[in-house]
């Protein structure tokens, strides 16, 4: 998700038009083909993620959060929640940009677009490690479910996701601290103005660089990928026993759902099992773009804005921010389908009769 480099904000302290920041930030080619194909993908996923994440934390409030997995969803559809906030004064400042060039800011373009940009990753950074935790815990309640069934208690998952949150502020604090809302004075008007300012943003950026675009990522990556491959390996184990085991009897749905395997597993836990691993899955697949820039510029350093690759950079870095919008929007579609508490409480609440 995290795109911005040294060279995105410019020089803070020079006037900026539409026109020159239009020259500043990217190629006219790559503008438009975010102005035609990601600008309407931002906006409908931006008013999709937003109405959906409300949805979710009115539902799971509804529901009362009572074991980790409810937890978890919930503070997950929070964080998402504030990051797609957060985001949208750079995406409105960017389609304005692209769609009417000749506008003439009243204010610093700046102040309006990255003021927020570092809140608004901490807020990713969140969500991605609540993912993580979504997989680390139901990993461990499946794979050593007598070691570790009541260690994760709705108390603890709570102090948790509180330790999260610090967690997420305290890795982006160096970045937290660059920019500064300075006034300037026009002497021809003799009117003052806001202008975002940046101090010692070089050195923290590089420090930022070296923890969190390269190892907290990594760590995070590994560790999902390795939870999901254990969670599907323990759904198939589990299926293939439940197949075994009614291919002797019948059951009523009543029994089967009721009835756990071998490894203490009833439906309703392969269910939860299920959406937890999709919830991985999705944010599995939304960090490839980010960490394939990553891996890219370990290998050729010069992968950046202001350098030959100057186009693919900017295209590779949108297409990685769609992904987070994406990663902070489709959670619902998981919930409905997966969790049977969720879709009974969601259809009661839209007033809708349907299939529990």
């Amino acid at each position: 998700m995290e795109t911005r480099n040294l060279t995105d904000a410019g020089d803070a302290e020079s006037p900026l038009t539409s026109e020159t920041a239009l020259l500043k930030f990217s190629f006219l080619a790559e503008l438009l083909m975010i102005i035609t194909i990601l600008s309407p993908v931002w906006i409908a996923t931006f008013s999709f993620g937003l109405v959906s994440n409300i949805i979710n934390i009115i539902v799971f409030l509804k529901a009362v959060a009572k074991d980790n997995v409810t937890v978890l969803m919930l503070a997950l559809a929070v964080s998402d929640l504030m990051y797609l906030c957060l985001c949208i004064p750079s995406v409105c400042s960017f389609v304005i940009l692209g769609l009417f060039r000749s506008f003439s800011w009243p204010f610093d373009i700046q102040l309006f677009r990255f003021l927020l940009y570092w809140p608004s990753v901490v807020a990713y950074d969140l969500s991605s490690f609540i993912s993580v935790s979504l997989g680390v815990i139901r990993c461990a309640c499946i794979a050593m479910p007598l070691k570790f069934k009541f260690v994760f208690t709705r108390s603890r998952t709570v102090k948790w996701v509180m330790c999260l949150v610090v967690l997420a502020v305290s890795l982006r604090l160096p970045v937290l601290t660059v920019n500064r809302i300075t006034w300037i004075t026009d002497p021809k008007t003799n009117t003052s103005s806001a202008r975002l300012l940046e101090v010692n943003r070089e050195f923290m950026v590089y420090i930022n660089d070296i923890l969190n675009r390269n190892l907290v990522i990594y760590v995070t990556f590994i560790t999902m990928v390795t939870c999901v491959c254990v969670l599907t390996f323990k759904l198939y184990q589990a299926s293939k026993i439940r197949r075994s085991f009614t291919s002797g009897f019948s059951q009523t749905p009543s029994q089967a759902k009721d009835k756990p395997t071998d490894q203490g597993l009833t439906a309703k836990d392969l269910q939860v099992v299920k959406s937890v691993v999709v919830v991985c899955v999705i944010f599995i697949l939304s960090q490839l773009p980010f960490l394939l820039v990553s891996t890219t510029r370990l290998i050729e350093p010069e992968f950046d804005d202001g350098t030959r690759w100057n186009l693919l950079f900017g295209i590779f870095g949108r297409i990685s921010r769609t992904c987070s919008y994406l990663n902070a929007s489709l959670n619902i579609f998981v919930y409905y389908n997966y969790n049977s508490k969720y879709r009974s409480v969601l259809l009661s609440f839209l007033c809708i009769k349907g299939k529990q």
